[in-house]
C-alpha cells in the first residue's frame, strides 16, 4: 500500500479534516494506495503557499527556471519505469502505454523550460517623437491544475509545466481516482529544486468543493481544466465571478473519415491506434467513423480482424494492449451504448460484451468490455451523438466528400478529426472545412509537445502545448514611457 498525503508549500501534510480515501487499481478493484482527502481549508493553504512563493518565482530569471525544469525532466526520465508501473496500477493502461505517456508527460517539461528563455517582449513605434512604448509579458499569477484520470502524468505536466516556465506558481488537483502518479511527481519536482510553495498539490474526493475553492478564491487568476463539457462549462461560469484566465480542454467526439482512394492497411491502423489506445478513453479518439460504401465492407472486415487480434487484461501482464476502464460507471456507460446501437440496429461484427474476468484478472471488481467494431450504424443512435469514452468502433458509411465532412461536422463538439485520403487536393480542402482545433490528415496521433492542442466550439477554450501553451499563462503590459 502506498500513502500520502497533501503537498503544501514544499511538505507532506494530512488534511485538515483527517480523512483520507482508497484508491484502487480497476484491472482488479483491489486497493492499492491511501491518499488525504483534502477539502475548501486545504485548497486555502495551498493556495496561500502558492500566493506567497509566486513573487520571488516570478522574479527569477527565465533561464534559471529553464534549468530547473530540465532537471525535472531527468528526474521524470530517471524513474520512467516507476512511474509508468504506478500509473498502470492506478489507471489500468498497458505498462507499454504507461511508460509511453511519462515520456510525453517529461518532454512538456523540457519544452517548456525551453520555452521560458523566449518569452519575449517588444518595441512598438511611437506615433511621436517624445514617447517610446514598450509591450512586456508577465505571469498571471497562481494557476490551478485540475487534471483527469485518463493522463495522470502528461495532463499535469502539460498545465504546470509552461505555468512554471512562464513564472506562475501552481495548486495542482489531479482526479480522485489516480492521485498516485501526481504526488510522485511532485517529489520528483521538489528533488529537481522547485523551490517550496512554488508547486502544491490537492488530493480529494469532493471536486466539487474544491474546484469551487479554487474558482472563488481571488488570489487563484488562472484556471487550466480538462475533462467533461458539462463541468467545464460550470467552471466558465464560476470563474466569471473573479474573471479569472481560464483554459478548458473538454469533451471530443472525433470523426474519422475514410475515402475511397485511401491505403485500408494504413487507415485501419490508424483507427486501431487513435480508437483503442486506453481503451477508447481518451478525449481524441476516433468515435464517428465514416468510411466511402465503395470500400465500407472491406475496411470493416480488416478492422474488425485487427480489432479481434489486440489482447485484453491487466495491463501489467505482458502483450496486453487494451486494459480495464476505468470503474463501473464507465463500463456501465459503454455497455448501454452497445444495446442501444443493437437494439436500433446496428451489427456487432466483432466484440460487443462486457467481461470481469480477463486472463490473471480475478473478475467481479473489474471492469473490461471487449475491443467492439459496429456496422449498419444511423444518427439516432447514443454512439454517434454522444461521446462513448471506451473501445467501440461505429462505422458508418458515406458517397460523396461534401456529405463525409457535413457528417463530421455535425457535432456540438470540434477537438480533434481525422481523414485518410492520397489526394493532395482533397487533404487541403477537408482540412480547412473540418470545424476542429487538432485535425490528423493521414495521421491518427498528431499530437505532440510543440503543436497547439485544442477544441473549437463545445471542446474548449485556450490551447496547450508549444509556445502557445506558454502564453496562456502570461498577461501582456503596455508600457508608454514620455521623454519630457
Amino acid at each position: 500500500m502506498i500513502t500520502y498525503g497533501l503537498f503544501i508549500n514544499g511538505e507532506w501534510t494530512k488534511a485538515h479534516s483527517g480523512r483520507t480515501y482508497e484508491v484502487f487499481n480497476p484491472a482488479s478493484g483491489d486497493p492499492i494506495g491511501t491518499c488525504a482527502d483534502g477539502d475548501e481549508k486545504d485548497v486555502d493553504r495551498a493556495v496561500e503557499a502558492a500566493h506567497q512563493a509566486f513573487p520571488e518565482w516570478a522574479a527569477l530569471p527565465a533561464k534559471e527556471r529553464a534549468i530547473i525544469l530540465r532537471r525535472a525532466y531527468e528526474r521524470m526520465l530517471d524513474h520512467k519505469e516507476e512511474l509508468g508501473e504506478l500509473m498502470t496500477l492506478e489507471q489500468g493502461k498497458p505498462l507499454v502505454e504507461a511508460k509511453g505517456e511519462i515520456q510525453y508527460a517529461a518532454d512538456f517539461v523540457e519544452w517548456s523550460g525551453e520555452e521560458a528563455k523566449r518569452i519575449y517582449g517588444e518595441t512598438i513605434p511611437s506615433s511621436t517623437g517624445d514617447k517610446r512604448i514598450w509591450v512586456h509579458k508577465q505571469p498571471v499569477g497562481v494557476a490551478a491544475a485540475i487534471t483527469p484520470w485518463n493522463f495522470p502524468a502528461s495532463m499535469i505536466t502539460r498545465k504546470i509545466a509552461p505555468a512554471l516556465a512562464a513564472g506562475c506558481t501552481v495548486v495542482v488537483k489531479p482526479a480522485k481516482q489516480t492521485p498516485l502518479t501526481a504526488c510522485r511527481l511532485m517529489e520528483l519536482f521538489q528533488e529537481a529544486g522547485v523551490p517550496a510553495g512554488v508547486v502544491n498539490l490537492v488530493t480529494s474526493t469532493r471536486a466539487s468543493a474544491v474546484g469551487d475553492a479554487l474558482l472563488e478564491d481571488g488570489r487563484v487568476r488562472k484556471v487550466g481544466f480538462t475533462g467533461s463539457t458539462k463541468v467545464g462549462k460550470l467552471l466558465m461560469k464560476k470563474a466569471a465571478d473573479t474573471v479569472k484566465k481560464i483554459s478548458l480542454e473538454l469533451g471530443g467526439h472525433a470523426p474519422f473519415l475514410v475515402f475511397e482512394d485511401a491505403d485500408l492497411e494504413q487507415a485501419t491502423d490508424e483507427v486501431i491506434a487513435s480508437k483503442f489506445r486506453n481503451a477508447g478513453q481518451t478525449c481524441v479518439c476516433a468515435n464517428r467513423i465514416y468510411v466511402h460504401e465503395s470500400i465500407a465492407d472491406r475496411f470493416t472486415d480488416l478492422l474488425a480482424e485487427k480489432a479481434k487480434e489486440l489482447k485484453l487484461g491487466n495491463g501489467m501482464e505482458e502483450g496486453v494492449q487494451i486494459g480495464p476502464l476505468i470503474d463501473g460507471d464507465a463500463a456501465d456507460k459503454v455497455e448501454e451504448h452497445v444495446k442501444d446501437a443493437v437494439a436500433k440496429g446496428a451489427r456487432v461484427v466483432t466484440g460487443g460484451n462486457r467481461r470481469t474476468k480477463v486472463g490473471k484478472a480475478p473478475g467481479q471488481k473489474a471492469h473490461f468490455f471487449e475491443p467492439t467494431v459496429l456496422d449498419k450504424v444511423t444518427d439516432d443512435m447514443r454512439v454517434i451523438v454522444e461521446e462513448t469514452f471506451g473501445p467501440v468502433a461505429p462505422i458508418q458509411t458515406f458517397r460523396t466528400e461534401e456529405e463525409a465532412v457535413e457528417k463530421a461536422n455535425n457535432s456540438r463538439y470540434g477537438l480533434a478529426a481525422y481523414f485518410y485520403t492520397r489526394d493532395l487536393a482533397r487533404s487541403i480542402r477537408v482540412a480547412e472545412k473540418l470545424e476542429f482545433g487538432i485535425v490528423g490528415v493521414n495521421d491518427g496521433v498528431p499530437s505532440t509537445v510543440q503543436a497547439p492542442f485544442g477544441g473549437f466550439k463545445e471542446s474548449g477554450l485556450g490551447r496547450e502545448g508549444g509556445k502557445y501553451g506558454v502564453e496562456e499563462f502570461l498577461e501582456i503590459k503596455y508600457i508608454s514611457l514620455g521623454l519630457k
